[in-house]
């Protein structure tokens, strides 16, 4: 008999991650103990070269090897890297960006480029001044991911609605709306209203105008968005919609596609009814998840347009 031992060690998981543009910048800083130093690498008289050019292209290497040297460090498509030089006195100062469209940040990209360009500079000058160090190396600033999310609006009012026949007369029980309201937490939003209707096209839709009555701010429906007879949300739901907003669905079922080939049959509809973002969504667990990490917390960003703040 064969067993397996798990180690406590692992890549985290991050294909859940959508892509998004990330931006990274880290500082180092070197000191060097003598002006005839500074004058050196300014007149490109520093026996080993260029002390710039070089240590910028040992950064531009750095970068592109950090996953090859720390373990847990994901290997992403760096798709820019800058380094920018300041000199203060006797000191030194190296910023480098390294940019990505991606779905992990690159702030240890960055923070290890700047230190290889660092400790380029000092090996190539070690040679001519025995005094130099290397300073503090750390992140300057970063964006992307989780640093931009915005807060959930205060008092957002939601609701979240089961559409299903069986569930509603007591055979089976409902795991995607209670998933729903699970991954919500996540984005400081509390469900005010929880239920189970059938799948029925007048129901969903009073179901709809009660809670605009009430003054909900948004909606999400589960279930109902298949192909069989009974599947009828998205039909019930288009038809009040004030405003459809086709790229909720469209963003939603892009990163289904991209893990279950089969999420192309998904029908979704979304949009405001008045003020009431409602956005429907699959009936199963999996699918609600999808949508959940797909969509949020940037959907979020309608209630500010709805109240005529800038797009930021």
């Amino acid at each position: 008999m064969h067993s397996f031992t798990h180690s406590k060690f692992k890549m985290v998981d991050i294909t859940h991650k959508t892509n998004t543009l990330r931006i990274a910048t880290a500082q180092a800083i070197v000191q060097v103990s003598k002006p005839e130093t500074v004058e050196a690498i300014q007149n490109r008289t520093v026996p080993k070269g260029d002390v710039f050019e070089m240590a910028k292209a040992a950064g531009f290497l750095a970068v592109k090897k950090t996953p090859d040297l720390l373990p847990d460090c994901h290997p992403i498509p760096v798709e820019y890297t800058g380094v920018q030089y300041r000199i203060e006195d006797l000191t030194i100062v190296i910023e480098l960006t390294v940019k990505t469209i991606y779905k992990t940040g690159v702030e240890v990209e960055a923070m290890h480029g700047a230190s290889v360009v660092a400790l380029t500079m000092y090996d190539m000058l070690k040679p001519i001044d025995k005094g130099v160090e290397i300073r503090n190396i750390r992140l300057l600033e970063k964006k992307g991911g989780k640093s931009d999310r915005n807060a959930a609006p205060e008092g957002l009012k939601t609701a979240v609605v089961v559409c299903s026949d069986s569930i509603s007369k007591g055979i089976g029980e409902d795991k995607s709306g209670k998933k729903i309201v699970e991954k919500l937490k996540a984005f400081r939003l509390e469900v005010s209203d929880y239920s189970i209707i059938p799948d029925d096209k007048p129901g969903i839709q009073g179901k709809l105008r009660s809670l605009q009555a009430e003054g909900y701010d948004m909606v999400l429906i589960t279930g109902g968005t298949g192909l069989s007879p009974r599947d009828v949300t998205p039909e019930a739901v288009s038809e009040l919609l004030d405003r459809e907003i086709p790229g909720i669905a469209e963003t939603a079922r892009q990163y289904g596609q991209e893990r279950v080939p089969t999420s192309m049959l998904s029908r979704s509809a979304a949009g405001v009814i008045g003020e009431m973002l409602v956005i429907t969504m699959p009936g199963s667990t999996g699918g609600v998840t999808e949508y959940i990490d797909a969509l949020f917390p940037h959907v979020l960003h309608v209630f500010n347009v709805l109240e005529g703040k800038k797009h930021d």
